[in-house]
């Protein structure tokens, strides 16, 4: 994606560098996702936005239908347009113009006992008069389990944090910490969505921590998804399960689809700023239940999981002599 119409600025060369990273790791997520399901494979919709004040265009790749992968899409956009009133007021935004480009992916498996996923890296610039007044990093991955298993859990943060030590030692639990505070549906008595892993957002480049910094920190957590990811799927994909299991994953979808519609920044920002609508509701379930105030039953593995997602742990530190109860 040429990057020519955006204004000749210092950080032109570094653009062009994230957009190729950012490209590098949606192939390389794809074909490792592919060969795990063994069946399904990513169809791509390369796309342009209408000329309407904004511009850009993206690659969303989605699978469906799949041994293990029910639904999912691993999509990159490369974006930019003019500063609405409606983004000033509502997304709190100054300057002309702005550039956005990311990854995001969404995987919903077919078992019950293998996790959704979801993941986000991306880089912002704002403009006036031609120049770079602010940009900045966010990203992260977080894991939405329907059964808890501790082992792939641990696995799962272990993996992260050892991408986060090499460039702090502070990140993973200051990551983690807002992740767990993110991911929330504060409309549910601050129910998590899922059991967390990390997130950062608004890092902004400073003569300590460079842009090449942050981009080494996307590259480390990036290329981390998989090992975190495809041993789990691995394991648990050929687990057994039962349509009472189906039944409270769709109940769970619910509880993804309602954080997505009413508290995800990304969605928001997309919809508000003239988005793909496709593209943006990718991240959505095929199939979802919303039963009337259903609760689990006391002390059975869906009530164990839901008392995880109200009480965020600390599954490092405080989870490696559990043993795995499947």
């Amino acid at each position: 994606m040429e990057t020519n119409f955006l204004p000749a600025t210092h950080t032109t060369a570094f653009r062009e560098e994230w957009i190729q990273f950012i490209y590098t790791l949606q192939d390389t997520i794809c074909t490792a996702l592919e060969m795990a399901d063994g069946k399904a494979v990513f169809v791509q919709d390369e796309w342009q936005r209408k000329p309407d004040g904004t511009g850009g265009g993206g690659k969303t790749r989605v699978i469906a239908d799949g041994n293990v992968f029910e639904k999912g899409g691993v999509n990159t956009s490369v974006v930019y347009g003019t500063v609405s009133d409606p983004m000033r007021k509502q997304l709190q935004m100054n300057g002309d113009e702005w550039f956005a480009c990311g990854l995001s992916l969404v995987i919903h498996p077919n078992n019950p006992f293998v996790p959704t996923i979801h993941c986000n890296y991306r880089y912002f610039e704002l403009y006036e008069n031609n120049k770079v007044i602010d940009r900045w990093f966010g990203g992260g991955t977080d894991l939405t389990p329907y059964y808890l298993l501790n082992e792939d859990a641990i696995h799962f943060h272990q993996t992260h944090k050892n991408a986060c030590d090499q460039f702090d030692i502070s990140f993973y639990p200051l990551f983690k910490t807002t992740c767990d505070n993110y991911f929330v549906n504060t409309h549910r008595q601050n129910e998590r969505r899922g059991i967390g892993g990390i997130f950062y957002d608004h890092q902004k480049p400073t003569p300590e921590r460079n842009e090449q910094f942050w981009l080494g920190l996307a590259k480390a957590c990036g290329n981390a998804f998989l090992d975190a990811y495809l041993p789990i799927v691995e394991k648990r994909k050929n687990t057994p399960f039962k349509a009472q299991h189906k039944f409270w994953q769709e109940i769970r979808r619910g509880r993804y689809v309602e954080f997505n519609l009413l508290h995800d920044r990304g969605t928001i920002f997309g919809l508000k700023t003239n988005g793909r609508t496709e593209s943006i509701l990718m991240s959505l379930p095929p199939t979802v239940r919303f039963n009337y105030n259903y609760q689990p039953e006391a002390g059975t593995p869906e009530a164990i999981l839901l008392d995880a997602c109200l009480h965020p742990k600390d599954w490092i530190n405080e989870h490696q002599s559990i043993t795995i109860d499947e």
